[in-house]
């Protein structure tokens, strides 16, 4: 079996080096890079569950190995690793890749977009998922949705806010189409990942963050730093998280392995939202009555702010490229469809609970 070219030196964490793929007795050993912090709840034990899921369900066969950002490769390298073939697999959020392509963004989350169910829906039912393979083909990738954040909060910020003019010249962190919204209202925008949020936060580089939500969030320790607390999450109402494999490697997989796979990214992305569904609740409780935190939602006007510069941005990205905009033409035809039916179904209950 040929050995792989590693990245080039300048791709790989320090000290990092990537292992090749072995195929010994039937077994096939994978890397999985991670842009996630080592014991990160909900999300950083979902790269272990899933591993674990498919080795057993391969009876071995099909040994991965995760690696948390940083490990192997630094975080937002990982697209690169797994494109390239140093790598096999990536567990990520499709936004943080859209300077490859904006139309990655729509897999993972939109400002004002699709919830958790009704991303499901268009990825699984709505063609979503044929859109994806079409994209990540391009960059020889193979991607499955294995888990979702759910809604959001609109992030962690030092001091209040009261008018879309408090946004101007704040510094914050906020990845893909949700940043790039911001930026246009002012905001000094940063893509960091996880792992260096807390120290950004503390040391006076960021005014503000936003992450996964408030279980993650409050084992980042946010709340220390920032005790202003915003919803909703405008930027994420909910944000599809993934496993890709390079698709090389997919193609080399027996038609038995891939199915397991993809079931297994299909099981964990319905146990990793619930997971975190729960979690969350508790851990929003915590911060609010045990830790001070102050949950303030977002005032109208800063909203209405929001939602005038997601419909600008949203309009530029899909006149700039012709990919993004039949993405963009799925993802809304979908969103209509399942919103109607949400709002004279669950939503007409939730309401009235």
């Amino acid at each position: 079996m040929k050995r792989r070219q590693f990245l080039a030196a300048g791709a790989l964490a320090a000290g990092g080096a990537l292992a090749t793929p072995a195929l010994a007795q039937g077994v096939r050993r994978l890397n999985m890079v991670t842009t996630w912090p080592r014991d990160l709840p909900g999300i950083g034990a979902s790269t272990e569950r899933i591993a674990s899921k498919i080795r057993e369900a391969t009876d071995g066969q099909l040994d991965i190995k995760p690696h948390p950002a940083g490990e192997l490769v630094a975080p937002f390298e990982s697209f690169d690793a797994v494109s390239s073939g140093a790598a096999d697999i990536y567990n990520a959020a499709e936004f943080y890749w859209n300077r490859k392509s904006s139309a990655y963004s729509l897999f993972t989350s939109v400002p004002f977009g699709m919830t958790a169910s009704e991303l499901n829906a268009w990825i699984y039912h709505g063609g979503g998922q044929a859109l994806w393979d079409e994209l990540a083909a391009q960059f020889n990738l193979k991607p499955f949705l294995s888990g979702n954040s759910g809604a959001q909060g609109c992030g962690w910020f030092k001091q209040e806010l009261r008018t879309p003019e408090d946004l101007r010249g704040l510094r914050m962190r906020m990845p893909g189409l949700g940043g790039d919204v911001l930026a246009r209202l002012g905001v000094a925008v940063e893509n960091l990942p996880g792992g260096e949020l807390y120290a950004a936060l503390e040391s006076g580089r960021l005014d503000a963050v936003d992450w996964a939500g408030p279980w993650s969030d409050l084992a980042l320790g946010f709340h220390r730093v920032a005790k202003h607390y915003y919803w909703p999450g405008f930027q994420e109402p909910s944000a599809g998280l993934c496993t890709v494999f390079n698709l090389d490697v997919w193609n080399r997989l027996t038609a038995s392995q891939q199915r397991i796979v993809r079931e297994v990214c299909a099981s964990e992305n319905d146990h990793l939202y619930t997971e975190i569904l729960y979690n969350n609740a508790l851990a929003l409780d915590a911060l609010v009555n045990r830790h001070g935190v102050r949950l303030r939602t977002l005032p109208d006007e800063v909203l209405t702010a929001m939602r005038v510069a997601t419909a600008e941005v949203m309009e530029e990205i899909t006149a700039s490229d012709a990919f993004t905009a039949k993405v963009h033409d799925s993802y809304r035809a979908s969103l209509r469809a399942t919103s109607e039916g949400l709002r004279d179904t669950e939503l007409a209950y939730l309401m009235r609970r």
